[in-house]
């Protein structure tokens, strides 16, 4: 079992994002960071771009240190960053689904060794790699020393760290989301303490 890869189209230029670009160029121009020719020549590029990587190509080069032009960069940074996130999403949701344990069940032993409760045979899988058990109030997921990192939502876990259905795992290159089994309730909620009537009430 292995973490699955999938492609997904990125989504076309909108004129508003063609906009932002000759901005962009306009100020490097205008500033003297680029000559009359190039900018002539990437204002074609843009204005015939379908896709951001693109843009990206005509506009990594063009730095700004003004306010104005930070802001301009900032968003077309955001704007070519979107096609990553969203394929990071859509992946995020094809992974296989990890069960939660259920209260006061065995805690999951993952790794490649023999009687794990989760075993997976993946080479970059420590034989015991981690530990997924559920506690009073919620779920806790414990790396055991794991040559290759366990992961929770991109961060890598060292000693233990709550998790929650939705969470994206990863123990080596294997990933899963977590989901509540059958079985397995959220915790409740944390008790408040209880108010005391006042005095003579």
């Amino acid at each position: 079992m292995t973490s699955l890869e999938f492609g997904a189209y990125p989504p076309r230029l909108s004129d508003a994002d063609r906009e932002r670009a000759l901005e962009v160029l306009r100020e490097g121009a205008a500033e003297g960071r680029i000559s009359q020719n190039t900018f002539e020549r990437r204002m074609d590029v843009v204005l015939k771009a379908q896709w951001h990587g693109e843009l990206h190509a005509a506009l990594q080069d063009l730095p700004t240190r003004r306010p104005r032009g930070r802001w301009f960069a900032e968003g077309i940074a955001r704007v070519l960053s979107f096609p990553r996130a969203l394929r990071k999403a859509w992946q995020s949701e094809r992974l296989p689904e990890l069960l939660l344990p259920a209260p006061g069940s065995h805690a999951y032993s993952i790794g490649r060794a023999p009687g794990s409760m989760l075993r997976l045979n993946h080479f970059t899988v420590s034989r015991t790699h981690a530990q997924l058990r559920a506690t009073g109030d919620g779920w806790k997921l414990r790396d055991l020393g794991s040559s290759n990192g366990t992961w929770v939502n991109g961060s890598r876990v060292t000693g233990s760290v709550r998790v929650r259905p939705g969470d994206t795992v990863r123990f080596g290159q294997t990933g899963f989301r977590l989901v509540l089994g059958a079985t397995a309730t959220p915790p409740p909620p944390p008790q408040l303490p209880p108010t005391q009537p006042p005095p003579g009430y």
